[in-house]
């Protein structure tokens, strides 16, 4: 498309954090047609060469970069001006800024933020542990979770505890049937644990769970996608989450990252008054 910007994300490594501060920075224009061109690992003159001789092809171009190496970045922008394309660092006048305040050299070392650490393992270890507890399982020792979560089906537990251990929790999904699918554990000690309800409007879910059967070809009774059926679903969590006090999130509305967030603003708040 003639009007549509050709966006070139340009990173010295994989390219993860470029990528999320382009959705951000995309999300606040309504009318902005581009195409992306990614470029990751680009770690020489050589490689930034190239993707100039095929950017000065192109109308309309727009150059983002996340480069910590000084001399490669300025080369960047310098091959850029010439061929008057406007170039942005997204993370370089940051990284001067804080090593002013912290008073210390920057390492300019890249891909440093995947240093394979105890932070990592730890993330590694929260994943394994959540894939291991969804769906209910391995609910006899659910206590050693960070975070529980509960609903009826199809409320988003799944992709919401994967979001989670990604960040490094421990997070086991429950799904709720009725009371007695609850382990005891948490009926006795729910004071302890940060375990939170999620929720979704009935119509809503009839639409999600419809297009999940489609998708997976799946066979489920009628009442899986029967309004009242589901409304009385529905309101049986909310009185369930209601009774044991526990949080309740409804996700009618939300993505998966704004759910995430305020389960870690719930824990973070928990774990302080613990």
């Amino acid at each position: 498309m003639d009007n549509s910007y050709q966006i070139y994300l340009v990173s010295d490594s994989t390219g993860e954090t470029l990528d999320r501060i382009f959705i951000a920075l995309k999300a606040q224009f309504k009318n902005f047609n581009y195409e992306t061109n990614h470029f990751s690992f680009t770690r020489t003159e050589n490689q930034i060469s190239k993707i100039m001789e095929t950017c000065k092809k192109q109308k309309k171009s727009i150059i983002l970069y996340t480069i910590v190496d000084d001399k490669l970045a300025e080369f960047l922008k310098k091959e850029s001006d010439k061929i008057k394309v406007p170039c942005f660092s997204v993370l370089g006048n940051l990284i001067l800024s804080f090593s002013k305040l912290l008073n210390q050299e920057a390492l300019h070392v890249p891909s440093r933020q995947y240093v394979i650490d105890g932070d990592y393992n730890k993330k590694i270890e929260a994943i394994q542990f959540t894939m291991n507890h969804d769906d209910g399982n391995l609910t006899e020792d659910v206590q050693k979770s960070d975070i529980i979560l509960l609903g009826v089906s199809r409320t988003s537990k799944t992709p919401t505890s994967i979001y989670l251990a990604n960040k490094g929790y421990r997070v086991s999904n429950i799904p709720l049937v009725n009371e007695n699918s609850i382990p005891d554990f948490l009926k006795k000690n729910k004071s302890i644990k940060c375990i939170v309800g999620l929720t979704v409007e009935p119509e809503r879910l009839i639409e999600i769970r419809k297009t999940r059967m489609n998708t997976l070809n799946e066979s489920r009774g009628k009442n899986y996608t029967d309004l009242k059926k589901i409304n009385e679903e529905v309101e049986m969590s909310k009185k369930t989450f209601q009774k044991y006090k526990w949080p309740v999130i409804d996700v009618t509305r939300k993505s998966v990252e704004e759910t995430a967030a305020s389960i870690i603003k719930m824990y973070e708040i928990k774990k302080k008054n613990a």
